[in-house]
């Protein structure tokens, strides 16, 4: 006897009917087209989130670069100068403090020239 599969088919055609609910004209009506969407669309997702962090990463040492030029210094010797004091602070953090409190931030430039 032939396999039949109505009631996972259906549950199937289901889950994608609502993963592709308000997608642009027959992506989101049309199966075949759904499914090729969805798909391009999974796979644009996990590249993104990959890429989103780079991004990320470039926008705290752009601020980081002049908020030490304002300082009198560049990114490059600020980072040694960090290492070479064994200050662990991240990019993210340096990045935030640099807009919120500035007054300690200069502080750590300070740090950083010294290089102790």
């Amino acid at each position: 006897m032939r396999t039949r599969r109505g009631a996972a088919r259906h549950k199937a055609k289901k889950r994608l009917s609502k993963a592709v609910k308000g997608f642009w004209g027959n992506r989101g009506k049309l199966h075949r087209v759904a499914k090729e969407t969805l798909r391009r669309a999974w796979r644009t997702g996990f590249i993104h989130r990959r890429t989103k962090k780079r991004d990320m990463r470039r926008l705290w040492i752009t601020r980081l670069s002049a908020a030490t030029r304002a300082r009198g210094t560049n990114y490059s010797q600020f980072i040694a100068g960090l290492k070479k004091a064994d200050v662990t602070l991240n990019r993210k953090v340096l990045s935030e403090l640099a807009i919120s409190e500035p007054e300690d931030f200069s502080r750590i430039v300070e740090l950083a020239e010294s290089g102790d």
